[in-house]
């Protein structure tokens, strides 16, 4: 806990997150320099790779709420960068490739401060959640950690294998099972499943009783063990319209009490597409719009073996 500012001087302030993450930084990739007046952007080594910082404190049930200034975030543009979400109490710093979330801004306005508004959802036994306003939620579980930041400094880049529709159906219902939930995938999908990924699973044989209709050609979806309690929906979008993804998923959030979680899962060059899709009109007079999230074949990928996959 911090030491309060008027504490004997024989005490040590300790560090806020920002100090430590840069202690961190230092240590593991070198001494970070600032980026001309900015107290927020640092630049590591010869312009290798560029760090955004942002802290927020964690309010309510795991709540953190964030700025990122506008003129900020356009330094970033055309660099290797990494945004730093850091809070108190945090294992390790969230940090998101600059490259991979630049849709959410690109396709985004800013507020009248000239800042983005972004938040971090962070819930237990729940994988933690960006929303960006209007943008929709992002999966971001996968981002914890230096690995990747590191990996572009040395330029050694462990790259997600080439993976089909099936593919990530494959793996998702994987993560489903280890989960001790239900996975039910289309019948006619089920042949497609690519066991050299994942040990095999069960599929559901059917599906609840008055929900069949809306969910029966959904991509994956998981349910309460046993029961008839949908858990989360998935719609892989390998090459299909991400509009029609959506449409399956607004008919079940306006069809049940306590709707699901719902991820469109598409390769990481289309989270643009997402994000211009589900700013539809109709998705946001639903709510669709902030229940939303993306996830990428890539965080599909790295969460597999994670679980036993």
């Amino acid at each position: 806990m911090n030491v309060r500012s008027g504490a004997s001087a024989g005490m040590v302030r300790a560090m806020t997150p920002r100090e430590a993450f840069l202690r961190e930084l230092a240590e593991r990739a070198g001494e970070p320099r600032r980026l001309g007046r900015s107290r927020s952007l640092f630049e590591i080594g010869d312009g290798q790779a560029f760090v955004y910082i942002r802290y927020s404190r964690v309010h309510g049930p795991g709540n953190t709420f964030f700025g990122l200034r506008d003129q900020d975030v356009r330094e970033l543009e055309g660099r290797t960068a990494f945004i730093a979400l850091l809070w108190d109490g945090q294992a390790e710093p969230l940090l998101l490739p600059f490259a991979e979330f630049a849709p959410l801004f690109e396709e985004s306005e800013p507020a009248a401060d000239g800042q983005f508004k972004a938040q971090v959802y962070l819930r237990e036994d729940q994988p933690a959640e960006l929303y960006v306003t209007r943008a929709g939620r992002h999966n971001v579980e996968t981002y914890f950690g230096w690995e990747l930041l590191l990996s572009a400094l040395a330029d050694v880049r462990e790259e997600t294998p080439k993976l089909e529709h099936s593919q990530v159906q494959t793996l998702l219902g994987a993560i489903g099972d280890m989960q001790g939930l239900d996975v039910w995938i289309p019948p006619n999908d089920r042949s497609k499943m690519d066991w050299t990924l994942a040990p095999r699973f069960q599929f559901r044989t059917a599906l609840p009783p008055g929900l069949d209709a809306v969910m029966r050609e959904i991509d994956v979806v998981w349910l309460a063990r046993g029961g008839s309690t949908p858990v989360s929906l998935y719609e892989v979008e390998h090459t299909t319209a991400i509009y029609s993804g959506l449409l399956r998923f607004n008919d079940m959030h306006l069809t049940v009490n306590r709707p699901p979680k719902f991820t469109i899962v598409a390769p990481e060059d289309r989270r643009g597409k997402f994000v211009r899709e589900v700013r539809r009109p109709t998705f946001r007079a639903s709510g669709l719009n902030d229940i939303c999230r993306f996830m990428t074949y890539g965080e599909v990928y790295r969460s597999a073996p994670a679980l036993g996959a």
